[in-house]
């Protein structure tokens, strides 16, 4: 009997689980927020995640119900559960993704490493936390954020006056997040797989660049990390899978400080940005990993191919025309690159696809994957 899998959110994440599913005999059904988005070859209905009648009827006929992203409410999430759907990562593990303030809350409860942090309700509290950290701090806003989108560099409390205002206007009430400004000398992913029966792969911590708050390159495995980082970046990555209950693919956003710690950034519990270079360069892709966690089915083996893999995003794509007018030149001028589309329009900042190379040369990897992944732009 063919195990069918339903995807809520219908952008390149889920476009991305189609082919390892059709090469597991998996059926994908994918809800899709509208029309001919990114994962529409494998969209089976078009509605409102964040309406339980909608979601509990796209998922009545699927074995496990998954996510392109972790913004589907609790109470459309327990709705799932109290109708005995098989929901992972399950809603419990899923809130501390969608507020960052329970997430760091949980973490220190986990004693996992993190930069220090407080909630703040006004102006004051914040600059309060800002003079007591050398006057500059992060602020966030708990829930929605992401590719840099609420999060902001303050040096005083009434620069962040306006969401304090959205949050006076809001009849729950509520904080935002300020953490101390870390000095880090880069960046750093772990992913976990994790199995509802707990059984658990770690991938090797990865380097990733980002620019303008947007994730731009990854490199795998992270340059220059020695034989301790690695392990301490498993076991922090496998402390907070197994701490959280999360089931499905895990990614942990690591800074690295100028004195060598790790400290844990954020979370995301589906696919990620920082994974996308296992398509190509590791034995079990991040997308075929996370079909076989959540079914509960064996893992696969997360080892590299080959030495090096380099990732580079395409942000934005060319001015006028699409995309496909530059495969041709990109496959001529470097066959050994895989390049991923997602089915999306051009549009400056956007994420349109994304270039893979693997290597035993990391100088040669990074360049080749970078002169692909610019044949696409202007």
């Amino acid at each position: 009997m063919t195990l069918r899998v339903g995807v809520v959110g219908g952008g390149q994440l889920a476009r991305m689980m189609i082919a390892p599913a059709v090469e597991l005999g998996v059926e994908l059904r994918v809800l899709a927020e509208d029309a001919g988005m990114s994962a529409s070859l494998a969209a089976t209905a078009v509605g409102d995640y964040r309406d339980a009648d909608t979601v509990l009827g796209f998922a009545r006929d699927v074995d496990v119900v998954t996510f392109d992203h972790e913004h589907v409410p609790q109470d459309v999430l327990a709705a799932l559960v109290d109708a005995g759907v098989a929901v992972h990562p399950g809603p419990d593990a899923l809130r501390f993704a969608q507020d960052k303030l329970l997430m760091r809350a949980r973490l220190q409860e986990l004693g996992m490493p993190q930069p220090d942090w407080a909630a703040v309700t006004d102006a004051d509290e914040l600059q309060a936390f800002i003079d007591d950290h050398g006057g500059r701090a992060v602020v966030k806003t708990p829930r929605g954020g992401y590719d840099g989108k609420g999060v902001r560099v303050v040096s005083a409390g009434t620069e962040a006056e306006d969401w304090f205002a959205t949050l006076a206007e809001d009849a729950h009430g509520g904080a935002l997040l300020v953490e101390e400004l870390v000095d880090f000398t880069r960046e750093l992913a772990q992913q976990v797989a994790r199995r509802p029966s707990g059984d658990l792969r770690v991938y090797p911590v990865v380097e990733t660049v980002q620019r303008d708050g947007v994730c731009a390159e990854v490199i795998a495995p992270a340059p220059h990390a020695g034989d301790r980082l690695p392990q301490v970046a498993a076991q922090i990555g496998a402390g907070i899978a197994e701490g959280l209950g999360v089931t499905g693919m895990l990614a942990v956003e690591l800074f690295q400080t100028t004195d060598e710690r790790l400290l844990v950034n954020e979370l995301a519990m589906r696919p990620h940005n920082s994974g996308h270079w296992s398509q190509d360069g590791a034995v079990t892709s991040q997308f075929e990993q996370h079909l076989r966690a959540v079914l509960d089915l064996p893992l696969g083996d997360t080892e590299p191919v080959a030495d090096w893999s380099v990732m580079v995003n395409i942000l934005g794509g060319p001015a006028e025309g699409g995309l496909d007018a530059r495969f041709a030149a990109a496959m001529a001028e470097h066959p050994q690159a895989k390049v991923h589309t997602y089915g999306k329009a051009p549009r400056p900042g956007r994420k349109v696809g994304h270039v893979n190379v693997v290597g035993d040369d990391l100088d040669d990897v990074a360049y080749q994957a970078r002169a692909a992944a610019s044949v696409f732009l202007d």
